[in-house]
C-alpha cells in the first residue's frame, strides 16, 4: 500500500486575509478627518475650535467603533473598505450640514441628522449581527415587493411637500418611505431574476439582435415595475422613479447578459422623460431651467437654484474657498438636501469634490466586486443591485446640480439632510458587507465539490460566478 501523494490529497482552501486591522485604521482616519472638518468650520467662522468638537468626535468615534466591532465579530472576512467610506461620507455630511446651520440659525438640521445617523448605525449593526446568510432574503421576495408597494402608496394620502407627495408626517416626525422601498425592490428583483435567469436569457421570440423572454416569465416583474413607477409619477417623485427604472434595467441586463436590454432601457427612458417633461408642468419647469439656467437672470427675476449652484462651483475653483467661507446658502431652501454638493464644490473646490466622488465610485466598485465573486445568482444580483442604487443616485444628483441633466430632487447618499436616506444607505452598506463576507469566506469543501454547471449556466467556466471569478463549486448549494 503506497502512501498518498500530494496529488492525491485535495488542494487546501485559499484563505483570504481578514483585513480587520486595515478597516480599523481607516475608520479611525475617517473619524479624525470628520472632526478636523468640524474644527475648521469653527475656526473659519468664529476664530476658535467649537466647544463641542470633542463631544462631536467622541460620539462619531463610538458609533464607528461599534460598527467595526460588529463587522469584526460577525463578518470577519468582509471587505475592509465599505465601512470606512460610509463613516467618512456620513461625517463629512454632518460637517457640511452643521456649517449650513450656522447660516440658518432658525432652521438647524445637524442635531436631527446626528440622531438619524445613530439610528442608521444601529440598524447597520442589527443587519450585520442578525443576518447570518444573505440568501435568507430570497425566501421573502414577494413579501418584500408587497411591503415596497405599500410604502410607496401610503404617502399619496398625506399633504404634498414642495410639489411632491413622498413624505409621511406624524406630529414632528417625518420620513420618506420610498427610500426603504428601493431596498425591498432590489431584493425582489434579485430573487425573481435569479430564479428565472435561464428562461429570461434563452426563451421567447427574437427581434433583430434582442432575445425577448416569454410574457409568462417577464410579465410579473414588468407589472411590478410599472406599478411602482406609476405610483411614483402620481406622487411627482420622478427622481426615485428614474432610480427604479435604472435599477430594473441594470439587474435585467446582469441576469440575462443581453446588451440589447441597455438599448431598450435607454430608449424607453428617453421617451418617458420627453413625455413627462412636456406634459407635467413641475417637471417642464425644471427642464427649462436646465436648458437655460440663466434665463431668470435675463428676465430680471434673479438667479434660479441651478444658476446659483453653477456660481457656487465656479467660485470654488480648484482648491475651494475653505470650509465655512462659501456662500452656497444663496441657493435657497434645498441647500442642505438637493444642493449640498454645491457647498462641497464651493468650499472644497474641484479637488475636494473629486475626492468625494471617488469615495462613491470606490464604494460602488467594491459592491460590484463582491457580487461578481459570489457563486449564487441571488447574491450576485443583490450586491450589484444595491451598489447600482448608490451609483444611480450619485449620477442623478451630481448631474442635476452641475447642469448635466435636469434636476430631479433626490438626497445625496450620506451627505445630504434626510433621515430616511441616511438610514437606508447604512442598511445598504450592511448588506454589502454581509455579501462580501460570504464572497471572501473560506470554504474548504469547495475544493471537493465537482463543477456541475451546464454550458449556459453563468456559474460555469468563464461565467461571472465560475472559476474565472475565483470560486468553484455549485451555485445552488445549501444555505450556510
Amino acid at each position: 500500500m503506497t502512501a498518498p501523494t500530494t496529488a492525491d490529497s485535495p488542494p487546501p482552501a485559499i484563505r483570504c486575509p481578514k483585513r480587520r486591522g486595515v478597516e480599523l485604521s481607516l475608520v479611525v482616519g475617517a473619524v479624525l478627518i470628520s472632526v478636523a472638518g468640524y474644527a475648521i468650520v469653527g475656526l473659519a467662522r468664529d476664530g476658535a475650535v467649537p466647544p463641542d468638537a470633542l463631544r462631536h468626535g467622541t460620539g462619531l468615534g463610538v458609533l464607528a467603533l461599534l460598527a467595526h466591532l460588529a463587522v469584526r465579530i460577525r463578518a470577519p472576512y468582509a471587505d475592509p473598505l465599505p465601512l470606512p467610506i460610509a463613516v467618512l461620507l456620513n461625517g463629512l455630511g454632518l460637517v457640511l450640514i452643521h456649517r449650513l446651520d450656522l447660516e440658518t440659525p432658525d432652521d438647524t438640521a445637524a442635531p436631527a441628522q446626528l440622531v438619524w445617523s445613530t439610528l442608521g448605525v444601529a440598524l447597520f449593526i442589527a443587519v450585520v449581527v442578525l443576518l447570518r446568510d444573505h440568501r435568507v432574503l430570497q425566501r421573502y421576495a414577494y413579501v418584500s415587493v408587497a411591503a415596497a408597494l405599500a410604502l410607496m402608496i401610503v404617502p399619496i394620502f398625506f399633504p404634498a411637500v414642495n410639489g411632491a407627495r413622498i413624505w409621511i408626517r406624524i406630529g414632528g416626525l417625518s420620513f420618506q418611505p420610498g427610500e426603504f422601498a428601493k431596498i425591498l425592490l432590489a431584493v425582489f428583483f434579485a430573487a425573481y431574476l435569479a430564479a428565472n435567469h435561464h428562461t429570461l436569457a434563452c426563451a421567447g421570440r427574437r427581434i433583430w439582435r434582442l432575445q425577448l423572454p416569454t410574457g409568462r416569465v417577464l410579465g410579473p416583474i414588468v407589472a411590478i415595475w410599472l406599478i411602482s413607477v406609476g405610483v411614483l409619477i402620481l406622487e411627482r417623485d420622478l427622481g426615485t422613479s428614474l432610480l427604479f427604472f435604472g435599477l430594473f434595467v441594470i439587474m435585467l441586463y446582469v441576469a440575462t447578459g443581453r446588451t440589447g436590454w441597455i438599448a431598450v432601457g435607454l430608449t424607453l427612458a428617453a421617451a418617458g422623460a420627453f413625455a413627462v417633461g412636456t406634459l407635467e408642468p413641475h417637471v417642464h419647469g425644471r427642464v427649462e431651467d436646465w436648458l437655460d439656467p440663466f434665463a431668470t437672470i435675463e428676465a430680471g427675476r434673479g438667479p434660479s437654484q441651478v444658476a446659483q449652484s453653477l456660481f457656487a462651483f465656479g467660485a470654488g475653483g480648484l482648491l475651494g474657498t475653505g470650509l465655512g467661507l462659501g456662500h452656497s446658502t444663496l441657493i435657497g431652501f434645498a441647500t442642505k438636501s438637493d444642493f449640498i454638493l454645491a457647498t462641497a464644490g464651493e468650499e472644497l473646490g474641484l479637488v475636494g469634490l473629486t475626492g468625494i466622488l471617488l469615495l462613491y465610485a470606490l464604494l460602488v466598485a467594491r459592491g460590484y466586486r463582491a457580487g461578481l465573486s459570489l457563486r449564487d445568482p441571488f447574491g450576485r444580483l443583490l450586491a450589484i443591485g444595491l451598489a447600482s442604487i448608490v451609483a444611480l443616485q450619485v449620477f442623478v444628483i451630481t448631474g442635476g446640480v452641475t447642469g448635466l441633466i435636469p434636476l430631479t430632487g433626490m438626497a445625496m447618499p450620506f451627505l445630504a439632510q434626510g433621515g430616511s436616506s441616511v438610514v437606508t444607505n447604512w442598511i445598504i452598506v450592511a448588506l454589502l458587507i454581509r455579501v462580501s463576507h460570504s464572497a471572501r469566506e473560506p470554504r474548504p469543501e469547495a475544493a471537493e465539490q465537482p463543477i456541475t454547471a451546464g454550458p449556459g449556466d453563468p456559474t460555469g467556466p468563464g461565467g461571472p460566478g465560475g472559476p474565472a471569478a475565483g470560486h468553484a463549486g455549485r451555485a445552488d448549494g445549501p444555505a450556510r
